[in-house]
């Protein structure tokens, strides 16, 4: 020791005092719980869905086939239902509704009414300060306006199923390229960026209100279907202005995924990139929470892109039990279970620390009916992908009780999040065997 100077030992005690606070000593943060919500129209074939056997080990359906390898990710659920549905039209009541669990009121358009709030909000409104964006919402298909004259509910039910408020669904970003940018955009703000978009947006709600105060009362009611979407835009922006914010810090760069296209030229290729952009937002943290519908109620995509397809989802579901509609209908049901587990998989190859960022992840999908061609909300096709954070018995098909509340689902997946909630519409609680 009386060979050390002076300032050697200075030095030295400088380092180890230091350590503690050294970024690589630090303890890591644990990584956080995401929530995403696919959304399939028209129901399944329900002779190929529901797997044969329960709990671990089971097999999988001819519908769930393009699972395998992820099915100690894969927590198939049957049984569910959401009693508040079982009434009204044959989509719009029971599909806008899949996430609220509630009855919407029938109407042409000027007060539309969920009479709650999605679960995807109450998530979000717990849990969306962490995050630059509380929430994502995304679709396909761009926004439908008017009346459907069948059954005389406004179109705009049935191309939502995030609500912030009763009468507020969020706009959705159809543009893959569109939703990239606004990540980029929340991952690196900039004020004068936010600015100018506020500016903007005061300029859009100026020239809808003028317009609407011009046009007969027919259009009046289609320019306040635009205005409910439109303000929830209002409170994005003042998110993006928020300086508290600035604690968020991104866990992977956005722009190391490269910008897609302006148009993809098919549907397969936009749902592949949508996905990739749910994807791309829980890696980087700049959102937890998101939804994405593959088609709006009663969606006229059509598939015959897929061999052996001839016709639209929706018109295959009504399959009147025709062999070869019910062959074409699994061959849907089995696409779109093939982006899910696409989803999954991508999740899966990010690593985040000794774990996968869908370790941390909770990927419901699912229709908000079983049977297309009878409209059927009973035993609704529901799968989680994820482990969420170690709080899902992930692995397993759950079958339970017949008409068991799609909502206990929900308070379940609330609790896995850190959002809990004591009810959620008509729940009567968690479900058994679900959370780890």
């Amino acid at each position: 020791m009386k060979q050390l100077s002076r300032r050697s030992v200075l030095r030295g005690a400088g380092v180890a005092l230091g350590l503690p606070w050294l970024e690589a000593f630090a303890a890591p943060a644990a990584p956080p719980v995401r929530m995403a919500m696919l959304y399939m129209p028209n129901g399944v074939n329900t002779d190929t869905w529901t797997p044969a056997g329960e709990g671990r080990g089971y097999p999988l359906s001819p519908a769930l086939e393009p699972l395998a390898g992820l099915e100690e990710y894969s927590t198939v659920i049957s049984n569910l239902w959401n009693a508040a549905a079982n009434t009204g039209d044959g989509h719009y009541v029971k599909e806008s509704s899949i996430l609220t669990c509630t009855t919407i009121s029938k109407t042409l358009g000027v007060d539309i009414n969920m009479h709650g709030v999605s679960m995807d909000q109450v998530a979000a409104q717990r849990r969306g300060h962490q995050t630059p964006l509380p929430s994502l919402e995304l679709g396909i298909e761009p926004e439908s306006t008017g009346v459907d004259g069948n059954v005389g509910y406004t179109r705009v039910y049935g191309c939502h199923i995030a609500w912030s408020s009763p009468t507020t669904p969020l706009a959705r970003e159809i543009n893959p390229r569109s939703v990239y940018e606004r990540l980029f955009r929340a991952a690196s703000p900039h004020a004068s960026g936010a600015n100018e978009d506020a500016l903007l947006l005061d300029r859009v709600l100026g020239q809808a209100n003028r317009l609407r105060a011009e046009v007969g009362a027919s259009d009046r009611a289609r320019v306040d279907e635009y205005l409910s979407i439109v303000r929830s835009l209002e409170t994005r922006l003042e998110r993006a202005r928020d300086p508290r914010r600035n604690n968020w810090k991104p866990r992977a760069r956005v722009d190391a995924v490269p910008c897609p296209q302006e148009a993809p030229e098919t549907h397969a290729d936009r749902v592949r990139l949508m996905l990739d952009m749910i994807a791309l937002a829980f890696q980087s943290d700049t959102t937890r929470i998101a939804t994405f519908m593959f088609g709006n109620a009663v969606s006229s995509i059509n598939f015959r892109f897929l061999e052996g397809v001839s016709n639209t989802h929706h018109e295959i579901s009504h399959h009147m039990k025709a062999p070869d509609k019910l062959r074409q209908y699994t061959l849907i049901n089995r696409w779109h279970v093939a982006q899910f587990a696409y989803l999954l998989g991508k999740l899966k190859g990010m690593k985040e620390g000794d774990s996968t960022v869908l370790d941390h992840s909770m990927i419901l999908f699912g229709s908000a009916l079983s049977d297309g061609n009878s409209h059927n909300p009973h035993k609704l096709p529901l799968i989680l992908g994820g482990r969420g954070g170690g709080r899902i018995a992930a692995g397993q098909h759950l079958a339970y009780p017949v008409d068991t509340p799609a909502a206990n689902l929900y308070v379940s997946m609330l609790d896995a999040f850190g959002a809990p909630v004591d009810r959620f519409a008509d729940s009567t609680g968690p479900l058994p065997r679900f959370l780890a």
